[in-house]
Order: C-alpha cells, then sequence, then structure tokens
C-alpha cells in the first residue's frame, strides 16, 4: 500500500485498526473482571454438577428434606435479593457523584448480605450438631462444598465492601475507585444469580 493510499483512508478506519491507541481504563477493567466472573461461575457449574450427581447419594444418613429450613431458606433469598438492590442503588449514586447516598445503600447492603451469612452459618451449626457433617455422606460433601463455596463468597464480598466503604470515605469517588465499585457491583450481582441456582436445584427441587 503506498503513502498516498494510506492517506487516502478515513480517519475512522484507521483508529479503528488501532490508530486510536489503546482502549479507556475503565473497559479494559470491566473487561478484566467480567472473565474472572465467567471463570467463577464455571467453577460453580462443576459444584452444581457434582451436587446434582451426588444428591440422592445419603449413605443412610440425613437427606435434603430433613436438613433444610425452608422459611430460612426463604429469608437468606429475601435478604441477598434486596442486597444485590440496594448495591445496585448505590453503584448509582455513585456514578452520580453522591457519596452520602452511597454510603447508605453500602450499609444495607452489608447488614443484608450479613443476615444471610449469620443465618447460613448457624444452619451449618444446627446440621454439625446433628452429625450432618460434610464427611457424613456423599450427598453432604456435595451440598457443603456448594453452599460453602457461596458462602465464601459472601464473606468475602461483605469484607471488599468495607474496603470499598472506606475508600469512598477517605478518597472520595475518583475514577479508580469508581472502577473498583463498578467490579464489586459486578461480582455482588454475580453472587445472586448463583444463589438463584442453589435456591433452584438444592432446596426447591431437592426438597420434597
Amino acid at each position: 500500500m503506498t503513502s498516498a493510499t494510506i492517506d487516502a483512508v478515513p480517519a475512522e478506519l484507521v483508529r479503528g485498526r488501532g490508530g486510536g491507541g489503546p482502549a479507556p481504563t475503565r473497559t479494559v477493567v470491566a473487561y478484566g473482571f467480567w472473565i474472572f466472573i465467567v471463570s467463577d461461575i464455571t467453577m460453580f457449574s462443576a459444584l452444581f454438577a457434582a451436587y446434582a450427581v451426588l444428591s440422592g447419594r445419603t449413605a443412610g444418613g440425613p437427606t435434603a428434606g430433613e436438613l433444610v429450613n425452608l422459611p430460612h431458606v426463604f429469608i437468606e433469598t429475601m435478604c441477598l435479593l434486596l442486597s444485590s438492590y440496594a448495591a445496585g442503588l448505590g453503584a448509582l449514586s455513585a456514578e452520580r457523584w453522591r457519596q452520602d447516598r452511597f454510603l447508605i445503600f453500602s450499609v444495607f447492603t452489608f447488614l443484608l448480605g450479613a443476615v444471610f451469612l449469620f443465618i447460613e452459618i448457624s444452619d451449618f451449626a444446627a446440621m454439625m450438631k446433628v452429625g450432618a457433617g460434610p464427611s457424613r455422606s456423599a450427598f453432604l460433601s456435595a451440598y457443603w462444598a456448594l453452599v460453602g463455596a457461596h458462602g465464601a463468597h459472601v464473606t468475602s464480598g461483605l469484607v471488599w465492601l468495607i474496603y470499598m466503604m472506606a475508600q469512598v470515605v477517605a478518597k472520595g469517588l475518583r475514577p479508580h475507585v469508581l472502577r473498583r465499585l463498578l467490579c464489586f457491583s459486578l461480582f455482588w450481582h454475580a453472587l445472586d444469580i448463583i444463589w438463584v441456582g442453589v435456591l433452584t436445584v438444592v432446596y426447591l427441587m431437592g426438597v420434597p
């Protein structure tokens, strides 16, 4: 291609072939974090598959119907759904530079997530008291792995949220803080979606 031909190429096409420089940092961060979310969902897919295969192998031990407290599951579900809604409102407030509203919605997100986690830990403790630990049967191993992995993610999300609230208080809603808030929002909503899967497979389909 001659120099004259290159000069005749529209500027839009040149930018489209890399002439416009690298993508914005916000786009790169969001794209990279989506890759992490997809890999996390892949891991949970394997846990769901393991549970589906092992759910009936109780080895004469307690079944899901004997262990699951459905009223607790309902409360957990409502807490997580409402926390996701509050997290969304917090993200919108941050995008509009409303730091005070962001902090208020973040407190609601944290409290609802903490209630979810408290109920889940209480149910696990009750299961241990009756000898329904992860080593009791293949079913319980799969149950503890799936539900426990989700609970561990919720725990890490709450720690992350505290860190982000501290950053907003210390630094304000700067661009790099907003990017981190975007990643947290994606992570928290992904946990909500995974919980819907747990609710369907483990509790609605698994409990007679």
